[in-house]
């Protein structure tokens, strides 16, 4: 592979080049209710060569992998009649690289009808729990990937990747309300991380039953506080895509707003991206432009100091890589995507952080939601009432919304009980590529003034 990539780099009259060739291995198993969905297998195997000409790009994906150079040339001629479109891109050290995963368990070597097994198991789990479990959903997928990339600086690097993932829902009705409940699990380090969880899918539809009892929230504004993994989307969806630097130098008003220096919290809180936290989702050595993974500082102290790029957003911005250029497969070109990103420990413990509450809200994990520039909406997945310093009823309904600049200023307290959490099957989704793994997570955060819509 190596000496067929190294003869198409010779020759090719660009500014720049860089081959990347995939080979793709997939497992998948679905249920919807007692019934398999899906349950397959996939191989594939492809690559891409990029190409860069006088500021302007070419891009090439192909599946026959004999025909490199010619690939390499129509990437070039491409480039060639794009013209000037400004690209620069930020140097970095050549590397020379084999990355191989430390497996507990490969998914491998695993048979299709063991996993099955598994995964029925949980399933009866669920639908056996109570009457009132109408239905339920399960997703599995596990991929090994393996990535050559080099390019005509003289890079040349053997990345392996294993990802397993897996979504467990429930659903409870009672009448005309019918309440729904998850989990996940995922990782990079083996099968393992799907076994021993059949308390933890009983925990999930006895708390589907548990909701249909919860009466709907009552709108109004309130001291808010969000657990690890839905203030984990808010930093994701509300504020990570805000720090893609391609975001940033093509939207004039988010270049004003996304200013380094400028002040975005209190002192106690620190945001930041890192693809160099071990086995997470979202961690790998180096990204999809052969650039090392990094720590990124994106708010240190409550002051916005960072930003995520790939090489050609640092060249445009006078910044260093942060090794965040990621495509979800040969098929796409790297655009700038977040990794693993989080809220960093604070010191208030959880029970501080009610105590002097009169009446607030307790938001627990995340449906889904949306964002709009700096406006956010979220749906939390449960959600309690606090009273007096104590946590009370079950409420329903629960969505919160705002403006992410205001909001980070209105976060008074940061618990010190981080958790990351990037389970399950799906990913982020951006510029047309979905689901690209990641990870996000923080500590229990306490936030004022948090309007939330109910009855």
């Amino acid at each position: 592979m190596r000496r067929l990539i190294s003869s198409a780099l010779k020759s090719h009259g660009a500014d720049y080049v860089e081959i990347r060739i995939e080979d793709h291995e997939r497992a998948r198993i679905s249920f919807r209710g007692k019934q398999v969905d899906e349950l397959s297998t996939a191989h594939s195997v492809g690559g891409c060569v990029r190409a860069l000409v006088n500021g302007g790009w070419g891009f090439v994906s192909f599946n026959d992998i004999s025909n490199l150079e010619d690939h390499v040339k129509l990437a070039v001629n491409q480039a060639r009649l794009v013209g000037d479109s400004g690209a620069l891109l930020a140097p970095v050290e050549p590397v020379e690289d084999i990355v191989t995963p430390q497996l507990i368990k490969d998914p491998r070597e695993i048979s299709l009808t063991e996993k099955k097994a598994l995964l029925e198991e949980y399933n009866n789990i669920m639908m056996g729990y109570s009457p009132k479990v109408q239905t339920t959903s399960i997703a599995y997928v596990d991929r090994y990937s393996k990535k050559y990339f080099a390019n005509s600086e003289g890079t040349f690097i053997k990345q392996e990747h294993c990802d397993v993932g897996a979504n467990f829902s429930a659903f409870a009705r009672d009448g005309d309300n019918v309440q729904q409940m998850f989990t996940t699990t995922g990782g990079i380090t083996g099968f393992q991380v799907l076994e021993g969880l059949h308390e933890d899918v009983r925990d999930v539809a006895r708390r589907a039953v548990e909701c249909l009892d919860a009466k709907p929230v009552k709108g109004g504004q309130y001291t808010v506080i969000l657990d690890p993994g839905l203030a984990g989307v808010f930093v994701h969806e509300a504020f990570g895509h805000l720090s893609e630097s391609d975001f940033i130098y093509e939207n004039e008003r988010m270049r004003d707003l996304m200013v380094l220096g400028k002040q975005f919290g209190a002192p106690i809180l620190n945001i930041v991206d890192s693809a160099a936290l071990p086995g997470q989702r979202g961690s790998f050595k180096y990204d999809d432009e052969g650039v090392p993974s990094s720590k990124t500082h994106l708010i240190k102290d409550g002051i916005l100091v960072g930003r995520l790029h790939s090489r050609e957003t640092a060249g445009k911005l006078g910044e260093k890589p942060t090794g965040n250029a990621r495509a979800i497969d040969y098929r796409h070109r790297p655009i700038v995507r977040m990794t693993n990103t989080y809220i960093e420990n604070g010191t208030t413990s959880f029970e501080d952080m009610i105590s002097d509450i009169d009446e607030g809200i307790y938001a627990i994990d995340a449906y889904g939601g949306q964002t709009t520039m700096e406006m956010f909406t979220f749906s939390s997945r449960e959600a309690f009432m606090i009273r007096n310093g104590k946590i009370e009823e079950r409420v329903r309904d629960v969505v919160l919304t705002g403006n992410v600049f205001e909001t980070l200023m209105n976060i008074d307290a940061i618990g010190n009980d981080l958790k990351i959490l990037g389970g399950g099957t799906g990913g982020c989704g951006k510029g047309g590529q979905a689901p690209l793994p990641v990870s996000d997570g923080s500590p229990h955060i306490r936030i004022r003034n948090v309007v939330v819509g109910g009855r």
